[in-house]
């Protein structure tokens, strides 16, 4: 390794110190890849891959439909009567509220990929309910946070399935068919045993007085009519997928988003031009908070590539292939519980790593997709997460009273996950 590789790993040190600071992850991971691109000599690598990363079309009518869908439901508060449904639904079998409230929100997430959004929207009604039923509040919070870990990895909007859909040359439903079963157990189930396992233990699922303060959600009546629609798409994505009806294979996931956002529409009678405008907004969202992400780290990678540091990391893994599985786990999980990001440690590693997938004896679906999961599950125990944050003000408590509730699942998770999906 040159001059240029040693100064390579002292901005990646940078970067990591500037993403723990919460500075803002596109202008940093941008920023520093261009730099990195600099010192090699190279200054046109980081300005080659911003330009083929914004027009990337894979990307974009996989993302950015989604998030315009999203939108949609909470213009239409078609989210709001399906989370409320699911609660009353719960709040009939109040031993399952801890473990019901995470898979109702991993649920939630598939149909609502966005962590912070979801975790927002599930808290707002999920928290109050189970603190009112005398569950400590940085445990119900950490129920909602525990529910944002998996869910997403079976959505079609999830920034990683069709970032690792293009690097495999696949569809994106065929990267779903993958991550499904691991992220159904890893990320939904086990994380609702062990957190359920933890409020047991430290007597935090019953006694708990509510605070006057806690609002009662009980008042909202959820239509069942508007509460289906959520899931509408995501559901004609997988029968078409499966072959159950044939009709709705040719369909992509542009094609079910803006179905899904014209039934919503239709059926809660809502302003059409609001609600068409909420979708555009929502697309426009999608891509300069999603793919953006994407657009800078493949930038801070080409930066990367052009130091030589991504051929000394392969060379010492190929050195090592036994590592490489430990790697695609703990390289990611760990970078997003320091940064708070999973968004930013996953797509690094898929980048730089993923692509040579094959030379380690692995698929190349099954590394990005850990790394993937991985990198939420990080995110999930980690106190500056922004999903974190956010479940935790609603419950007033601190952000690291959820991280330390949610460690020991989202460290099982993680190494089942990695025996799940590598061999």
């Amino acid at each position: 390794m040159g001059i240029a590789g040693i100064i390579g790993i002292v901005i990646i040190l940078i970067t990591v110190y500037l993403l723990i600071r919460q500075y803002e992850t596109r202008m940093v991971l941008g920023a520093m890849g261009i730099l990195m691109a600099v010192v090699a000599g190279k200054p046109m690598a980081a300005f080659d891959a911003f330009a083929k990363n914004i027009i990337d079309s894979g990307m974009i009518t996989a993302i950015v439909p989604v998030m315009g869908f999203a939108l949609v439901m909470k213009a239409t508060e078609c989210d709001k009567h399906l989370i409320s449904l699911m609660a009353n639904v719960m709040r009939r079998i109040r031993p399952i509220l801890i473990p019901g409230t995470v898979m109702a929100t991993f649920a939630t997430n598939v149909a609502l990929p966005s962590a912070a959004g979801c975790g927002a929207a599930v808290g707002a009604i999920f928290i109050p309910l189970l603190i009112s039923s005398g569950i400590h509040p940085a445990m119900a919070a950490s129920a909602v946070l525990a529910g944002t870990a998996g869910g997403s990895a079976l959505s079609p909007g999830n920034p990683h399935n069709p970032y690792v859909a293009k690097i495999a040359n696949v569809d994106v439903m065929s990267v779903i068919t993958v991550v499904s079963p691991t992220g159904i157990i890893a990320g939904g189930v086990v994380l609702a045993i062990c957190l359920t396992i933890v409020a047991k233990f430290f007597k935090e699922d019953s006694g708990y007085e509510a605070e006057e303060s806690m609002a009662d959600q009980s008042s909202f009546k959820p239509n069942p009519f508007y509460a289906i629609v959520p899931i509408i798409p995501v559901s004609m994505l997988l029968l078409g997928a499966t072959g159950v009806v044939s009709a709705l294979k040719p369909m992509g996931i542009a094609h079910t988003m803006l179905i899904g956002a014209i039934i919503g529409i239709a059926i809660t009678r809502s302003n059409p031009s609001k609600s068409i405008k909420a979708f555009f907004d929502g697309m426009a969202s999608g891509y300069g908070e999603i793919v953006g992400i994407i657009i800078a780290a493949g930038v801070f990678i080409s930066g990367m590539m052009a130091v030589g540091l991504v051929d000394a990391f392969l060379a010492a893994l190929k050195d090592s292939a036994r590592i490489v599985k430990y790697a695609a786990t703990f390289g990611p999980f760990l970078l997003a519980v320091i940064t708070g990001s999973g968004n930013a440690a996953a797509l690094a590693f898929n980048g730089a790593i993923t692509p040579h997938a094959q030379q380690f004896g692995q698929e190349i679906i099954n590394m990005g997709t850990l790394a993937s999961l991985c990198g939420s599950l990080g995110r999930t125990m980690s106190p500056v997460g922004g999903v974190v944050i956010i479940c935790a003000a609603i419950a007033k408590v601190s952000p690291m009273e959820l991280a330390k509730r949610n460690a020991p699942g989202c460290v099982i998770a993680a190494i089942l996950a990695m025996f799940m999906l590598l061999n």
